[in-house]
């Protein structure tokens, strides 16, 4: 969903090759995809997203403290593009006294993607609305759609698209 809304140019989007081979090794961890296909994903986000690649944050990441030292480099890329948030569902490994002296604030994607809405509902819906009827084997309905959401730990921007619920 949020590369679906970062299609509507609402928001930027930045990450670092670095962050693609994390979230391509959680998948293949999981074991329900192959790296071919996740590969696919990961140009296909490169492709579509605008200068989204952050590139020359490496020199940084020696010089920021974080409870996890492994999540130095995300730090080093949101600061070296600028970036206003990172999101992410690991909150605490972003102290927020931390990320303030950069001037860049820590955000749930629950919280990021409520926001979203709630700026700009009929943008957000028809980019949903494009990500639910994509899914056409089979194909969902918008209740089982939100409660896939609700599983995805959002629940209140699940809350906040109930009230939508008819252009979804």
């Amino acid at each position: 969903m949020l590369m679906r809304l970062a299609l509507t140019d609402l928001f930027k989007v930045h990450w670092t090759d670095q962050i693609h081979e994390e979230w391509i090794n959680a998948l293949l961890r999981q074991g329900k995809f192959t790296r071919e296909k996740l590969e696919r994903v990961r140009d296909l986000m490169d492709a579509h997203a605008r200068d989204a690649k952050v590139t020359g944050y490496e020199l940084l990441i020696d010089t920021i403290q974080l409870p996890d030292s492994d999540d130095r480099h995300v730090l080093a890329a949101a600061i070296c593009c600028n970036a206003d948030a990172i999101v992410t569902f690991n909150l605490k490994d972003f102290p927020k006294e931390v990320l303030k002296s950069y001037s860049i604030d820590v955000l749930h994607p629950d919280d990021f993607v409520y926001y979203q809405i709630d700026m700009a509902p009929s943008i957000c819906c028809s980019a949903i609305k494009q990500q639910r009827l994509a899914l056409k084997n089979p194909s969902i309905a918008v209740d089982e759609f939100l409660s896939i959401l609700q599983k995805q730990q959002l629940p209140q921007s699940v809350s906040k698209l109930r009230e939508f619920s008819d252009f979804l």
